[in-house]
């Protein structure tokens, strides 16, 4: 896929996660949607790259 077509889904969030993530792009300059295809990206290249899973890594309740 090319930066002219993105795949577009529906994406339901917590209030407060949307909260925390509209703080943080807007510190970083970028729309919501470009700081969670940031996040995304990053998360993929730490987990191809064979890194250490962090603490956020881990599913929840484990």
């Amino acid at each position: 896929m090319t930066a002219d077509h993105k795949k577009a889904f529906l994406l339901r969030v917590d209030p407060k996660l949307w909260d925390e993530l509209q703080g943080w792009a807007a510190q970083e300059l970028r729309s919501v949607n470009a700081q969670i295809e940031y996040l995304l990206k990053e998360a993929l290249a730490r987990r191809r790259s064979g890194g250490p899973p962090g603490k956020a890594d881990k599913p929840a309740g484990r």
